[in-house]
């Protein structure tokens, strides 16, 4: 693959969101075409499951910066993350999840910190006390909590490992991209904490404008629960089996349909 500095990828995972999803790439296009002055960009709009016409609606959107991928199946928001990326060919790599509940402003937010404390990884946080932020008081009691056990267990100092808007430096997510195994809940942490432990450890937060969908944002108890055992099981492949160390590179599972790109 062939890597071109002073471009920009943005990877937005979509899911079942025919109704918004044209308009949602429009969007993040428009923000990026007006707000980037030294970079170019793409988006890599990835459908997690041909399972309406998710996919047909992106395919509408007429930008030359835009790129849609799907599979038919629905995999997880990890795997289209990690897909997605697989895809990507800037010298800095983003995500932002779609449906607009985050601001794309906030991807120039999170490049201008990046450039600023010349961080590996810097994550859109809703706890920045710049951030602007309607944020339902139970979210913000899981948010606390799980902070808490995230500092514990790893070592991070990140406040909101959560939030679906991230930036990468490419030789990080070329390090890490081939060591992930989590699809669903906790892909984030999955990747902050490897990034960490090989040695990317500059990990900064930026703040975010959210705006919350209580249609689209309510949390039930099963995916705390989910959350929790797919957190723990990444503890244990970090810290118990040494899974993501390079020694047991033979054993990483790979996944046909991921191209990993760039060489670790």
């Amino acid at each position: 693959m062939t890597i071109n500095k002073g471009l920009l990828s943005v990877v937005v995972p979509a899911y079942k969101q025919e109704r918004t999803i044209k308009r949602d790439l429009e969007n993040i296009d428009r923000v990026l075409s007006e707000g980037l002055r030294d970079y170019n960009y793409e988006i890599i709009c990835v459908v997690d499951g041909i399972l309406d016409n998710t996919s047909a609606q992106a395919r509408k959107v007429k930008s030359s910066h835009v790129r849609v991928y799907d599979y038919d199946q629905n995999r997880g928001k990890g795997y289209a993350i990690r897909y997605g990326m697989s895809k990507t060919k800037g010298d800095l790599v983003s995500f932002l999840d779609a449906g607009m509940e985050i601001s794309p402003t906030g991807i120039m937010m999170l490049m201008a910190h990046m450039e600023w404390y010349k961080a590996d990884i810097v994550v859109g946080s809703k706890r920045h006390p710049a951030s602007r932020v309607n944020y339902p008081l139970f979210r913000h009691v899981l948010s606390i909590g799980y902070h808490i056990l995230v500092k514990i267990m790893f070592g991070l100092f990140v406040r909101d490992t959560q939030s679906g808007i991230k930036i990468f430096k490419r030789n990080v997510v070329d390090k890490i991209l081939p060591r992930l195994l989590v699809k669903r809940y906790a892909t984030d942490i999955e990747m902050l904490a490897v990034a960490k432990y090989v040695g990317y450890g500059r990990i900064y937060e930026a703040p975010i404008e959210v705006k919350f969908d209580k249609k689209t944002s309510a949390i039930r108890w099963r995916t705390v629960i989910d959350m929790t055992i797919d957190t723990l099981a990444v503890f244990y492949r970090l810290k118990i089996l040494r899974y993501y160390a390079d020694k047991n590179k033979t054993n990483w599972i790979k996944d046909p349909q991921v191209d990993l790109g760039a060489p670790v």
